[in-house]
């Protein structure tokens, strides 16, 4: 089994910055990506940002410029910088981790969420 564990969401003006983190750990064994998806209330599911093992990164287009996410393979952890945060930003946002297991089976997991609102 797999544990992601988020921590860094909360209120916060528009035009301010907020940090996210997310902590992996049990049955990793070899992680190709992580990444950060939101969810707003009535709206589907979307990818913020993701990374992979190897360092190569994409984001959605709405946060380009924005938004920096950032891991450290060693600690399991990724990082997403929000910065000039915006009203439209607020969500829930949820930690992703993709890889295999020692048993070369592979697995999709998610975190249990964390709400970032921006006011106006």
């Amino acid at each position: 089994q797999v544990q992601l564990v988020e921590s860094g969401g909360g209120l916060v003006q528009a035009g301010g910055s907020l940090k996210l983190s997310c902590a992996a750990s049990g049955s990793l064994y070899s992680i190709y990506a992580m990444g950060w998806y939101r969810q707003a209330p009535g709206k589907p599911r979307e990818l913020v940002a993701k990374i992979t093992s190897g360092g190569n990164t994409n984001y959605a287009d709405s946060v380009k410029g924005r938004f920096t996410i950032s891991s450290n393979n060693a600690k399991n952890t990724v990082y997403l910088q929000m910065n000039s945060l915006k009203p439209e930003d607020t969500a829930v946002y949820y930690c992703n981790a993709n890889g295999i297991d020692d048993s070369a089976r592979g697995y999709n997991y998610w975190g249990q969420g964390t709400q970032v609102t921006v006011s106006s």
